[in-house]
């Protein structure tokens, strides 16, 4: 599911939760909350999953690298002892 429409969703849940006298205004209610559920995602400094995704990728390629280079190392210490 797209996070706009979850936003979408959570925000009309949280408006369906406002008392019947103030529904007349639910579509107001539903645009501030959704603009402020936006606010608050974004101070959060949030990744996608794919951005997550590419990350994990690059530390493991990483990692991996490392192993060998340790590998290497030890190789080569064992040569000049």
């Amino acid at each position: 599911m797209d996070p706009l429409d979850q936003l979408d969703t959570l925000a009309k849940r949280l408006s369906s939760l406002i008392p019947e006298p103030l529904q007349a205004t639910q579509q107001d209610i539903e645009s501030n909350l959704r603009s402020g559920l936006e606010s608050g995602l974004r101070k959060m400094n949030l990744v996608t999953r794919e951005e997550f995704d590419v990350q994990s990728a690059v530390l493991l390629r990483t990692r991996e690298k490392l192993e060998q280079l340790e590998k290497r190392v030890v190789e080569l210490e064992a040569h000049t002892k």
